[in-house]
């Protein structure tokens, strides 16, 4: 998928007057809730994406309805990654993204949240075309490259007392632009070029990861404090998806540099 960006809404007033600790506490149990959402959100693409591989390959060459290269395809494989409904399989989450963010005040916290679980299904999808394109192996060590790289991002982000904000608006403007770097390769198919958007990626996410998780910090302090518990929760789930999709990103980019092919 490429890489978005989504914009934030507003979830209330300004904070009333609290103590540190209760601050704290409500904080912590705010992010406690957007990672637990954002975890579950990748465990369930997880999932999807190796249910969706187990079914589209085919057990033996002898089996095969299709090919990609030398990889066997089942029926169903051919129908999702040899037809254009392969291309609905990879916009669908982006659609989900758009609705997701400008619906978001209207929902109840169950629509949201059952928004989110199903577009993390569908993303699922999208990527299970990664397990044919790359090993196992090397998509295994990937993730985990990008969820240790993540962790420490983000708690730099939370922690640090610096603020990010400035940094925010340039890397937004370069994820625009990996976009479009991103479609004009589609037609010229430089291997130098991807190899410079996959670096590039990387880093933009590797930032916009800090970016986000401090701009969360701060959105429960001045905006959440005095919102109500729906409020906070549809936060929560927002949050989740902002994560997720530089999560997300920065392992297609990492992959794209480091995952061994298959054959």
């Amino acid at each position: 998928m490429e890489p978005y960006n989504s914009r934030t809404p507003t979830w209330g007033s300004a904070p009333l007057a609290r103590s540190q600790a209760e601050v704290d506490q409500g904080l912590r149990a705010f992010m406690v809730g957007v990672y637990n959402n954002m975890v579950l959100g990748l465990a369930l693409s997880a999932l999807v994406a190796l249910g969706v591989n187990k079914l589209a390959l085919a057990g033996s060459q002898a089996d095969a309805v299709a090919r990609i290269g030398s990889i066997p395809l089942t029926s169903f494989g051919r129908l999702l990654y040899a037809t254009p409904l392969m291309w609905m399989v990879a916009l669908a989450p982006l659609a989900f993204i758009f609705f997701f963010s400008f619906r978001m005040d209207r929902m109840s916290v169950a629509t949201a949240r059952t928004t989110f679980l199903a577009f993390a299904a569908v993303m699922g999808a999208s990527l299970s075309t990664l397990l044919i394109r790359y090993t196992g192996a090397s998509v295994i060590q990937v993730f985990f490259i990008t969820a240790a790289s993540f962790g420490a991002l983000s708690l730099w982000g939370y922690t640090t007392t610096r603020s990010l904000s400035g940094m925010g608006s340039f890397l937004i403007m370069g994820a625009i632009g990996l976009i479009i770097a991103s479609l004009v390769n589609i037609f010229l198919a430089s291997s130098a070029l991807q190899f410079a958007i996959s670096v590039i990626g990387v880093l933009i996410f590797a930032g916009l990861t800090a970016y986000d998780t401090q701009k969360l910090k701060e959105m429960y302090v001045y905006e959440l404090g005095s919102a109500d518990g729906e409020a906070a929760a549809k936060a929560s789930i927002f949050g989740a998806l902002t994560l997720y999709l530089d999560f997300i990103n920065m392992f297609q980019f990492l992959l794209a540099l480091f995952g061994n092919r298959n054959q």
